[in-house]
C-alpha cells in the first residue's frame, strides 16, 4: 500500500519562497529590443549567441539549480496539494489532511453550495471560497426580498391611474437618391 504523505513543513516552504525571490525572470533573448517577439522563453541556439555563451550583462538562461525543495514542489503555499473538483463525488475522494480542493469554474451555483456543504462536513480547506461566500450571500438577499412583493387590493389598484405610454419611435428619414454629375 503506498504510504499517506504528511502535510508538508513550513520550512520547506519557506526554502521555496526565497528561492523564488532569488530566481529571474527567464525571457526570449531580445525580447526586450523589439515588440514583435513575446517574453516567453526559448533557449538562444546562434553560435555566436551571448546569451548562451553566458556573457557579464545578459540576463540569466534556464539552468538547473532554481528549482525548490522536492517535498514542496507543486503545492499550494498553504502546504496542501491542490485537486480540481467537479462534482461532489470527486469531492468524496479527497484527503482532507494532505489535499485542498479547488471547484471548477464551470460548476454552477447549486452544486457549489452543495459540494461546499459537503467540504465543511469533511472538513476539506476550499481554496477558492471568496468566490462561493458571494454566492451564499445571493440567495439569502432574494430570500429576504420575496415577503415584501405583496400584491395590492384591488380597490387601490383601480385609483392609481396607468401612466405607462408608449415613446414615440424615432422615424427613419427616407434617404434622397445621390444625384450623379455628367462628365
Amino acid at each position: 500500500m503506498a504510504e499517506q504523505q504528511k502535510p508538508v513543513s513550513h520550512k520547506a516552504l519557506k526554502l521555496r519562497t526565497r528561492a523564488k525571490r532569488s530566481k529571474p525572470k527567464f525571457v526570449k533573448p531580445e525580447s526586450w529590443r523589439y515588440v514583435r517577439l513575446s517574453e516567453n522563453w526559448r533557449r538562444p541556439k546562434g553560435l555566436d549567441h551571448k546569451m548562451r555563451r553566458k556573457f557579464k550583462g545578459w540576463p540569466a538562461t534556464v539552468n538547473t539549480g532554481y528549482r525548490g525543495p522536492k517535498i514542496a514542489r507543486g503545492l499550494h503555499p498553504s502546504g496542501y496539494k491542490e485537486i480540481l473538483v467537479h462534482t461532489v463525488e470527486e469531492l468524496r475522494k479527497v484527503d482532507p489532511e494532505t489535499q485542498a480542493v479547488r471547484i471548477a469554474h464551470v460548476v454552477g451555483r447549486r452544486k457549489r453550495l452543495e459540494m461546499l456543504v459537503e467540504a465543511r462536513k469533511k472538513k476539506i480547506k476550499v481554496l477558492n471560497i471568496k468566490e462561493l461566500k458571494e454566492l451564499k450571500k445571493e440567495p439569502e438577499k432574494e430570500e429576504a426580498e420575496k415577503p415584501e412583493e405583496e400584491e395590492e387590493p384591488e380597490e387601490i389598484k383601480a385609483e392609481t391611474p396607468e401612466t405607462t405610454e408608449k415613446k414615440p419611435s424615432r422615424e427613419k428619414k427616407a434617404k434622397k437618391p445621390k444625384e450623379r454629375s455628367k462628365e
